[in-house]
Order: structure tokens, then sequence, then C-alpha cells
């Protein structure tokens, strides 16, 4: 196949140099076919690098790529025919940024480490930016934004790929999948390390740090604890690092002074938090006025007022005077708003809390624990995925 691949670009190479002698002002390969032409062989090219059949090097590609040039004139004289050389390079602008765009993570890292001039291509945001929404979008938001700038800020270093570093960052890359293949090749020359420093506040270097598992970043788990009955139904805050051998996340929590643990995270117990007020917080609601029964909503609840709060699953149900027939029911209009929280039983003093819509702010008590803020979910897929959690069996 490797063979078809070089007579295919000998025969493109002589079918141009044919064409010339009738039309001298095409002079550049870029010109060779059409755009549609260059994007059908990106795509080949990809699919040939993903697929692991390019046993060639890609250092050894101009040699290997190496095509008879035309004489003068467009003559063909083969007893003075000159050796040019042809590299990835050489190929037009769109091809390139073609094929580029459709390698994975791992294969822009292992472009990068061939020269210079593909580094500072492949490590460009705009070829990172699908990459981290793709696979981070669903769990990376406003905070954890916010702390990568924070971590950016503190850093002592202005790169992460100098030598002092290569042990640290980018050594634990070698030992990683899907990232053994990249190992940079970093020279000794002062200059040279310039021309391959790694921006750390691109988008490139803030991938590989989630990868990696080398960046925390802030974000919710539902169920937290594996699911313990005192946490059913509830997201907290954590601090979250990813572990790419697992595809799953480690989870530290911080509740009353002491830090809990957590493994094996799946992607599917994470969210970003809804709202940007700090945990240990009261919650502003502002939808206080708009409930009615049957609103799904979430609500602040903490054991201790020394204990952050939680972000509890519950609906709006009637007032006890109400008899629940919808033509007769006024519960939307009484300052009272009855939440109700049916995964615990009817006899449970969890069943269910009354606030006060109009003049809303944290109640509770020690025995009970304390209620906060609330927002009412509008999402169905948020609604959704609290159904999916829900507990097999009513909790005691």
């Amino acid at each position: 196949m490797l063979l078809f691949l070089i007579s295919c670009f000998s025969f493109i190479l002589l079918s141009k140099s044919f064409s010339s002698k009738n039309h001298p002002r095409m002079k550049s390969e870029r010109r060779l076919l059409s755009p549609w032409f260059w994007e059908g062989f990106s795509s080949f090219m990809v699919s040939w690098f993903q697929k692991g059949r390019f046993g060639i090097s890609l250092y050894q590609l101009p040699s290997i790529m190496s095509l008879k040039k035309m004489m003068r004139l467009g003559s063909f004289n083969e007893e003075n025919v000159e050796e040019d050389k042809m590299s990835l390079l050489d190929l037009p602008e769109l091809t390139l940024e073609c094929i580029l765009e459709r390698l994975s993570p791992a294969g822009l890292c292992s472009m990068a480490g061939v020269c210079f001039s593909f580094r500072e291509r492949c490590t460009s945001d705009h070829l990172w930016e699908k990459h981290m929404k793709r696979k981070w979008g669903k769990v990376i938001g406003g905070a954890a934004y916010r702390e990568w700038q924070w971590h950016i800020a503190s850093r002592n270093r202005p790169n992460l790929l100098g030598p002092s570093k290569q042990k640290g960052f980018l050594g634990s890359l070698s030992n990683m999948w899907p990232f053994s293949w990249f190992r940079p090749n970093l020279e000794n020359s002062s200059n040279q390390q310039k021309k391959s420093d790694l921006p750390v506040d691109s988008i490139m270097s803030w991938y590989l740090s989630l990868e990696t598992g080398k960046f925390w970043f802030p974000a919710q788990v539902y169920n937290r604890e594996n699911g313990l009955a005192g946490f059913m139904l509830s997201c907290y805050d954590a601090k979250l690092s990813y572990d790419s051998k697992t595809d799953t996340f480690q989870a530290r929590y911080s509740p009353h002074g002491r830090r809990t643990t957590e493994e094996n995270i799946s992607w599917d117990r994470l969210r970003v938090p809804p709202v940007d007020t700090p945990s240990y917080d009261l919650h502003i609601s502002d939808s206080l006025l708009d409930l009615k029964p049957g609103d799904h909503i979430e609500i602040q609840w903490r054991r201790n007022k020394e204990f952050p709060y939680g972000w509890w699953y519950g609906v709006v149900g009637h007032l006890e005077s109400c008899d629940g027939n919808e033509n007769h029911c006024r519960c939307q209009y009484t300052d009272t708003v009855m939440l109700e929280f049916n995964h615990y039983p009817a006899s449970s003093r969890w069943r269910k809390t009354m606030v006060n819509r109009k003049d809303h702010r944290e109640v509770g008590n020690e025995a009970d624990g304390f209620y906060g803020g609330i927002r009412k979910l509008y999402k169905g897929e948020e609604i959704s995925m609290w159904k999916r959690l829900w507990p097999n069996q009513v909790l005691e």
C-alpha cells in the first residue's frame, strides 16, 4: 500500500510537469489538483496514521518520498534527473490543515515531536479547542476555568517543556496511554529550547494537565461516597482528578475540616456546578414566586452550620390544607411552599419541609439539618438525570 501511495505522488508530479509545458503559469504544487482531491487525500492520510499502518517514521518521510524532477522546458530526460525531496510540510496548506484537524490528541502530540514547524502547528489552540470541548465540556465549567487561571498565575516557571519539567509533566506522558509515544526531542541549545516551549496558558497544556491527572478541577458529584444512603439523590462540590487508565475520577471532599476521598467515579456522576454559589454560602433563590405543585427543584441542605451545603433533589407538593385537585388548588398563591423528598418514607423527618417563598432564608435545626437556597429545574435533562439516580427502594 505504501508503494501505491508513493506511485500516486510520482504520477501527480509527473502529470504536473507535463502539463506545465502548455501552462507555464501553473508553477505551484498547490495547484496540482482541485481542493476536493486534497480533502479526500487528507482523509486517507489520517486513516492511514490512525490505523497504525504507516510503519515508516515521520523523520524518514522526506527521503522516502523523493521524486524525480523534470528537466527544464518540460522535457523528460532520464540521463539528467535530479532528486527532489518532499515532506508533509510541502503539502498545500488546506490539505495539511485538514490532516491535523482529523488527528486525535495523541496524534497531535506525536506530530508535535517531529519538528519545530509541526510543534507550532500542532500546539495551536484552534486544533485543541474541539478536543477540549468534546471530552471535557460536560464536566468543565466556569469554576474550573478560573481554577486553571489561578493555577497558571501561581506557577513559578513560565513553561512546561523546559528540561526541569520534562521528567515531571511530559515524563508522565511517556508512561501513560494514549500518550506513551509522545517523546519530544529537546535540544541543548537555549534558543532551541525557547522554540520548543509549550505556553502554560494554551488549551493543549490544559488538556494534558487534565488527561494526566495533574490538575485537580472543581465539579460536582452525584450520590457522593459511592451512593452511601445518607447522600442518595444529592450532589456535592469536590475537587476531581482524572485517571486515564481506568477512565474514572478521584474526588476530594472537605466537610467539617476532615478530608474524604472517593475513587472510581464514572463520568455520568459528574456535572458542572449549575450556579456559582460557593458550597458554604446561601444561594439567593430567584424562582420562589414561580414554584407550584409538581415542579422539580434542588435545595441546599447541610447537617450543621460547619458543614458545606449539598444540593438535594425534591419536588413541590401540595399543602396539607389542599386536596390536590388541580381545579381548586391555590398552593401557588400562598406564602408557604411545601417541599417533598419522596425517596424517604412518609414517616421520615426528612420527607417534607416548608419554606417561606417571600422571606426565604436558611431554616432548620441541629436535629434535622439546615435548608438553604432553592433552584427550580427547567431542563428535562436535569430532571431525567435525577430520575436515573432514583434508589431501588425507599430509604430508611
